[in-house]
């Protein structure tokens, strides 16, 4: 379970889209503080999801084989599929023109209620799935645990409090490399979603099958 965590954290920390919003959000008007509520929010929403996967389980693992054991699995299995054609579908549409301008254009002129709201929205539903479907084999008994569902909160929010806490305190550096770092992964965004996208189904598809057929 805590392979599988660290690689689904690392694929929601890195994911192009919510680093790019966040980047628009710290560069607007009081930027710091959307950034802060931004981040808030996102744990929130975040950290909802996990519980209402503990409290399904109540913090007991199902037993191997068993129809919940399996069912998880299978879930699993199916957001590996859905990450797969994702990852087909936007590279496919990689190669069609796209318009200028849209949400992320408006992102420097939003309020601190609007940053709140488009942390959950922005969210990478896909791998944050993947972690619900993981996190129901985890066991509360045992504090490693907790270990291991902070390790991956803290991941998966690492890049959006590493650009927050550089934005704090060296602005003016953090305003230069941030603005840098926006026009790369607007360049290669493309790139990055399918790879992330293809490389966490794999693994989760592969994963998958094999525990259901071991």
């Amino acid at each position: 379970m805590v392979l599988d965590l660290m690689l689904i954290g690392l694929a929601i920390a890195v994911d192009p889209l919510p680093v790019t919003a966040f980047v628009l959000v710290l560069s607007a008007r009081r930027g710091i503080w959307k950034g802060l509520v931004f981040i808030l929010a996102w744990l929130a929403s975040f950290v909802a999801v996990l519980a209402a996967v503990l409290l399904t389980t109540g913090g007991e693992p199902p037993a191997p084989k068993s129809p919940p054991s399996t069912a998880s699995l299978a879930a699993r299995l199916a957001i590996g599929v859905g990450l797969l054609w994702y990852a087909e579908h936007r590279h496919r549409s990689s190669r069609r023109p796209k318009p200028s301008g849209g949400m992320m254009s408006r992102l420097d002129r939003i309020s601190l209620w609007t940053a709140a709201g488009l942390a959950p929205l922005l969210q990478p539903w896909g791998f944050v799935a993947a972690g619900a479907a993981t996190v129901v084999h985890a066991d509360l008994s045992h504090a490693s645990s907790f270990v291991a569902l902070f390790g991956y909160c803290l991941l998966a929010t690492s890049s959006l409090l590493a650009m927050e806490i550089y934005a704090t305190f060296a602005p003016d550096a953090a305003r230069v490399r941030l603005g840098k770092l926006r026009t790369w992964i607007q360049t290669h965004q493309d790139q990055a979603l399918v790879g992330l996208s293809l490389l966490l189904g794999l693994y989760l598809v592969g994963r998958s099958i094999y525990q259901l057929t071991s």
